[in-house]
């Protein structure tokens, strides 16, 4: 008889008491410990198990649950029996950071020391032992939401320091998803104010602490240690592209295909591996999200589980406002094909508005693109990536077109303005897409002159969704004597061909919109942009060129053929 599927279960001892479907990972409890490193921070893509592993790990380690066999005796674990001994005999302080997503500071730090004192509520007990003096017993009293930095970032390491003299054993302390407030810090904009805080609660915490036994962080990116673990040189880093613990978050095939058979579903096997295969964790490829595995087991329906299980806002900006390279790459793993780039793991968030690296770090980390191969050249990584599978894939093109297909109904007019070469018309509709685009796509709240920069990109990436089956689109690539803005290069006989130069209209050089839009059609005659056009056959008569000049929320194009 097939087991019961429990959807969204994290706590270890409620799956294994219900005899819930669970696939065995307690190995990563002897991977971990037999490895020996003081502090480990693990990083995988949400949804993977994290939270679920850590409950096991808090339940196997605990003095709270010392006795309680029953968890562990089916399991892998229990087979050693030197493991058996070491089950309930450490005092752990276990603590999450999952549900710390605030818009400011404030209310951030006041989560984060109301999760401190809840856990010293439940660690009242200490107030009627010997192990803490008077005067200590008051401080403990004090731990507050309200309380000061020093108190809050201080907590965990005195809570170590009570519990080692209470038990005579060091501390095991576990923190789930540490990096959740980092995101919506950057976000919302108090960054700077967060990483103040929690660099000086992370390092009494997992550095300065001698009441220490050993510590696990996870998340779901690598936060730069730089900005976040500048003091933490004892702190071991699991990412995505480690060797360790390759298979104790997420499911191997061999574990899927087994589940799939105890629940009658052997033959939708290859269905499965295209939906939801495609995570590589360090040298182990074919690794599959547990969330979609679940709830297709228990639905037994092919569907977007993952992909839609938490807002994909910050994805969605990064991309909406960077630069015309970072669409076009994006375009291209939507077409299949691989992105190559050098790749350092580390999240330097406040890099990620300016840093096309960054983000594609980030990307990786969230698991929304999957490592095909990498080596190191030179002291430095270089990586081929792809998107991970066709959850992932059906995500992208949702974001994508629900950008252009709902808040703008004049833009397919404007693509076939375009395509007539009615230039009359494209200036009709190009301003009524940026006049009602552009509140949207901005997300500054002081007009610069950036703004039109933003609206370009926007632009560029509404031409790929609508026209990449006509046209192989490329931005920013060198042809003539210079680099052009976009060119559309036509799939079929029939098509134009065309080349796009942006320009931001400049009070100080020209006059007017006329005069801003001449200069770009005069820089694409002058670089010669229409060589790469020219040298694969397309007829001069055939290659329109346009200029585009933007200020603020106008628009004005000009065009002439490039022959002219």
């Amino acid at each position: 008889m097939e087991r019961t599927v429990g959807i969204g279960i994290q706590s270890f001892d409620k799956i294994i008491e219900n005899k819930y479907f669970y696939i065995d990972k307690t190995d990563f409890i002897r991977e971990w410990w037999e490895n020996g490193d003081d502090v480990t921070l693990i990083t995988r893509p949400r949804r993977f198990g994290k939270t679920l592993n850590m409950s096991m790990t808090e339940q196997f380690f605990s003095i709270k649950y010392a006795g309680r066999s029953d968890l562990f005796a089916e399991l892998s674990i229990w087979r050693n029996e030197a493991y058996r001994r070491l089950q309930g005999t450490y005092p752990v302080i276990s603590l999450s950071f999952a549900n710390i997503k605030e818009t400011n500071y404030k209310n951030t730090r006041d989560k984060v020391c109301q999760i401190l004192t809840e856990l010293f509520r439940d660690h009242n007990f200490l107030l009627k032992s010997e192990a803490l003096s008077d005067e200590e017993k008051e401080e403990f009293k004090k731990i507050s939401v309200d309380m000061d930095d020093v108190s809050a970032t201080l907590a965990l390491h005195c809570l170590s320091k009570y519990l080692y003299r209470y038990y005579g054993k060091k501390v095991i302390i576990l923190l789930d998803e540490y990096d959740t407030p980092m995101q919506e810090a950057y976000v919302n904009g108090y960054w700077e104010e967060l990483v103040s805080f929690t660099r000086g609660l992370f390092n009494a915490a997992f550095k300065t602490n001698p009441w220490l036994e050993r510590g696990i962080m996870t998340g779901i990116t690598r936060v730069s240690k730089e900005s976040m673990f500048s003091d933490l040189n004892n702190l071991e880093v699991v990412t995505t592209t480690s060797k360790k613990y390759e298979t104790a978050f997420g499911f191997t095939e061999q574990e899927v295909f087994t589940a799939m058979e105890e629940y009658g579903l052997s033959d939708k096997k290859e269905d499965v591996k295209s939906w939801y295969d495609g995570f590589t964790f360090g040298k182990t490829k074919d690794i599959y999200n547990p969330w979609s595995i679940i709830n297709y087991l228990d639905k037994k329906e092919l569907s977007i589980y993952w992909a839609n299980t938490s807002s994909n806002h910050l994805i969605g900006k990064l991309i909406r406002e960077g630069t015309p390279d970072i669409k076009m790459e994006m375009e291209e793993l939507l077409q299949g094909k691989m992105y190559h780039t050098v790749l350092d793991e580390q999240i330097v968030f406040n890099q990620l508005d300016g840093d096309n690296r960054a983000i594609w770090s980030l990307l990786l980390a969230s698991g929304y693109l999957k490592v095909e191969r990498y080596e190191m050249k030179k002291g430095r990584f270089y990586y081929s990536l792809s998107l991970t599978n066709y959850e992932v894939r059906y995500m992208f093109e949702e974001i994508i077109e629900g950008w252009f297909s709902r808040p703008i109904p004049s833009y397919n007019s404007f693509i076939k303005a375009l395509l007539s070469n009615n230039l009359k018309e494209m200036n009709l509709y190009m301003n009524e897409v940026a006049l009602k685009t552009f509140s949207y796509f901005d997300t500054g709240s002081n007009p610069s002159r950036a703004e039109p920069e933003r609206f370009y990109h926007g632009f560029v990436l509404g031409l790929l969704v609508e026209l990449s089956d006509r046209y192989i689109l490329t931005s920013n690539r060198e042809s003539g004597y210079g680099r052009y803005d976009v060119v559309l290069e036509p799939k079929g006989e029939k098509d134009n061909a065309y080349v796009l130069e942006f320009k931001i209209h400049d009070a100080k050089d020209e006059k007017n919109l006329e005069d801003t839009a001449a200069e770009a059609l005069r820089q694409i005659k002058e670089k010669d942009y229409a060589t790469v056009l020219r040298t694969k056959g397309i007829p001069k008569e055939n290659i329109y060129s346009y200029g585009f000049a933007f200020a603020g929320k106008k628009v004005l194009i000009g065009t002439a053929f490039v022959h002219d």
